[in-house]
């Protein structure tokens, strides 16, 4: 809502106030209760304002065009996109739009708490040189049958730079105007304070001993007024780059000088799951392992795959995977951001004896899926085949997924359907904060990675 409508909403109201209680009350006490009403429509509009304003998701689309986001660090897709200030480092932004045409997008920039809440202060404080930037890099797809143009951008552009370190949401738009938003993606901006060395270790505990995975990290921070590490210090870490199942308020264990130690028994302790389910689509027309047959049209592609069991009770096999991301990459072309196809993929999932579940929801996950829980998500149960099903509409590459169960009595009660084996490969990535008492955003001094395990057994052990 802009200001002049704002405005007009609470003339109008004043008006429809005055007129209902003009011939009940005088004229002062009229004009005490237009006021009062006044108060309580301004209260209320900059409310719902506010809720609009910030009810932004940090990682989401919200043009169905838009496919195939890719945010990470130049050249490596499967890292987190993390800028360092001061430094010569670019993140890679790619995406496709659907409507093949070409469109004026443009990008901006919002500085969060360490809770990915936006903070109210001008983009001024932390953007020198141009607030917003048009992304002027595109591309017509060519070879592929689905028609889309592609767009890339080097992110900060070299017309603009942040001066401080913090959450971000990088906010894409169309025509400069922000209310035209077709999807956000999550940034970090680094002013490394921290030194973060760490290990992953078996917990203690005798009902998470063979199943789950122990973080255990010191952080060494010099130059910092740490007089109550805890509460000037946070930090987030994270499994396999997900943000959905990250561990958040963790306090130091112990304070020694600049030294601090977090080595706590149950609180850094994350299932561990198991290695990733695979899916190879960098070749259409040459058929991977988990395809089971094609349906190829002149104006498009369905893959449909073997269907998926229940792997909770099977030993645990180490395979490399991707954790979870997926890669755009083909075998038949020279760069596969544009002259990549997309394809209907059917996956499917079959519960054990044909039976669907009575008080879970399955949904597939991964980065494919975003993490997200919705109905784009959620697997469908096929009476007459016995299987759950769902369809993604995928680019061509290599890609990592899971299927995961969500209590329907109770959507936060999530289970992942491979099974929990503490031997399993996972990345962890430690994300360290500090605000001092006059800071009004938390600095993002550290981010450490720490991996359960660095021996390559071969194919098990």
């Amino acid at each position: 809502m802009g200001n002049v409508e704002l405005c007009n909403a609470v003339q109008e109201c004043d008006a429809s106030t005055s007129l209902s209680t003009g011939f009940r009350m005088n004229r002062k006490g009229q004009n005490a209760r237009s006021k009062k009403n006044r108060s309580y429509l301004l209260l209320t509009v900059c409310f719902l304002f506010s809720l609009n304003t910030f009810s932004q998701m940090a990682d989401a689309v919200y043009k169905e065009n838009i496919k195939a986001v890719r945010f990470h660090m130049y050249g490596d897709q499967g890292s987190l996109p993390v800028y360092r200030m001061n430094s010569t480092d670019q993140l890679e932004l790619n995406f496709d739009d659907l409507d093949a045409n070409v469109k004026s997008y443009y990008y901006s920039f919002q500085l969060c708490d360490y809770n990915w809440n936006p903070i109210d202060i001008s983009p001024f404080l932390y953007t020198k040189g141009f607030t917003q930037q048009r992304i002027g890099t595109y591309r017509y797809s060519s070879i592929a049958l689905t028609r889309y143009t592609h767009y890339q951008a080097m992110v900060p552009d070299r017309n603009t730079s942040l001066t401080m370190s913090g959450n971000y949401i990088l906010k894409v738009f169309t025509d400069g105007d922000t209310a035209k938003l077709a999807f956000t993606r999550r940034m970090l901006v680094l002013d490394q304070k921290a030194a973060i060395g760490g290990q992953i270790t078996q917990p203690f505990t005798p009902q998470l001993y063979k199943t789950h995975q122990k973080v255990q990290f010191n952080a060494n921070i010099n130059g910092l007024n740490t007089f109550s590490a805890a509460q000037q210090v946070k930090v987030v870490i994270l499994q396999n780059n997900r943000w959905d199942n990250a561990l958040k308020d963790i306090k130091p264990t112990f304070v020694r000088s600049n030294t601090l130690e977090y080595t706590m028994e149950n609180n850094l302790v994350f299932p561990a799951g198991k290695e990733w389910r695979w899916l190879d689509l960098r070749s259409l027309r040459l058929q991977s392992d988990r395809v089971k047959n094609a349906d190829y049209r002149k104006d498009g592609t369905d893959m449909y795959l073997f269907p998926d069991a229940d792997r909770t009770a099977q030993r645990y096999v180490y395979f490399r995977d991707l954790n979870g991301m997926y890669l755009v990459e083909t075998y038949e072309s020279i760069n596969p951001y544009w002259q990549g196809d997309f394809a209907n993929v059917h996956f499917s999932f079959a519960p054990p004896n044909a039976v669907p579940y009575t008080d879970k929801d399955i949904y597939l996950a991964g980065q494919l899926t975003n993490y997200e829980f919705n109905e784009k998500t959620k697997m469908v149960f096929n009476a007459e085949k016995g299987v759950y099903e769902c369809t993604a509409f995928l680019k061509q590459g290599y890609y990592n997924y899971t299927y995961i169960a969500v209590d329907k009595n109770n959507p936060a009660i999530r289970r992942d359907l491979e099974g929990d084996y503490w031997e399993t490969e996972n990345t962890y990535t430690i994300l360290m904060y500090y605000k001092s008492f006059t800071d009004r955003a938390d600095q993002l001094i550290g981010v450490g990675k720490v991996r359960s395990r660095t021996d390559q057994p071969g194919i098990n052990f």
